[in-house]
């Protein structure tokens, strides 16, 4: 499958790992490859969230991301539902921390016996790859690019399509600003 992605997929399938090796995490997963994608400048994918205001919003994403992670990928959308029902993921959150120290629910292990593997992604990240092949072949496309892999995250569940909801840019959004660029507007 790799094979198919062009330079700018594959920057961002670097970009991930790289975030996540930064962050201590076990694997890169969803929260890495968005954070991947906000990093590329010139590109498809970088063009679409351009247009759709996410650049000048880029430190409110990474600090939902960060949140989304510190919660153990509870979005916050999950958080107000569970309020609703009385549930404070907050105050589970801080009760946890004083127990188990800052970020023991965004670790994906247990501290002390997390072992990385380069390279590794999580199932989450792993089915957006899929996901982005799937797309590209469905649109006829010959090369997965990162407009792919933007085009899989957002028509997820998973953390970074809540994020990025939360900040205006849905599947719908994507798809439209891309066509868009492909029609030369």
């Amino acid at each position: 499958m790799f094979e198919k992605f062009t330079q700018d997929a594959r920057a961002v399938v670097r970009g991930a790992v790289a975030h996540a090796d930064r962050t201590g995490a076990t694997a890169a997963g969803e929260p890495e490859l968005l954070l991947a994608l906000l990093d590329r400048t010139d590109s498809p994918a970088a063009a679409a969230l351009g247009a759709l205001g996410v650049h000048e919003r880029r430190q409110s994403v990474v600090d939902a991301l960060a949140a989304v992670r510190r919660r153990g990928g509870v979005s916050s959308a999950d958080a107000a539902a569970l309020a609703g029902l009385g549930i404070d993921v907050e105050e589970i959150v801080a009760r946890v921390e004083r127990e188990h120290g800052v970020g023991a629910l965004a670790a994906a292990e247990p501290a002390g016996r997390r072992k990385r593997v380069r390279g590794a992604f999580t199932a989450e990240a792993k089915s957006v790859l899929e996901r982005s092949l799937r797309i590209a072949l469905g649109r006829g496309d010959r090369h997965i690019g990162d407009e792919h892999l933007l085009i899989a995250l957002t028509a997820g569940t998973g953390p970074a399509a809540a994020v990025l909801a939360d900040h205006g840019v849905t599947h719908d959004a994507v798809l439209r600003v891309l066509a868009r660029a492909a029609a030369g507007g």
